[in-house]
């Protein structure tokens, strides 16, 4: 059973930045692609995803602000989230694809406010 462990959610002003980390362990697997999602009132959405040759991909929305970026030799990911917005606001969560199965994190929550 893979384990996710979040952290670096808070409250930050608009134009802050934060970083979240997401540690995978116990996976009996090869790790494909970590990412991030998050959730407002509404559908969940791709914020950013790696694959682990260290290709990316960006919801339009956080293009030139968010970066994601993976340790692979410790199972981390991590997301940069620089000039933050409050349209930002959401429970962001890890995303873990293994060869088996897809997991979740428990969610982290980030607030901008104006």
């Amino acid at each position: 059973q893979v384990q996710l462990v979040e952290s670096g959610g808070g409250l930050v002003q608009a134009g802050g930045s934060l970083r979240l980390s997401c540690a995978a362990s116990g996976s009996r697997f090869s790790i494909r692609t970590m990412g991030w999602y998050r959730q407002a009132p509404g559908k969940r959405e791709l914020v950013a995803d790696i694959t682990s040759f260290g290709t990316t991909s960006y919801a339009d929305s956080v293009k030139g602000r968010f970066t994601i970026s993976r340790d692979n030799a410790k199972n981390t990911v991590y997301l940069q989230m620089n000039s933050l917005k409050p349209e930002d606001t959401a429970v962001y969560y890890c995303n873990v694809i293994t060869d088996s199965y897809t997991y979740w994190g428990q969610g982290t929550q980030v607030t901008v406010s104006s």
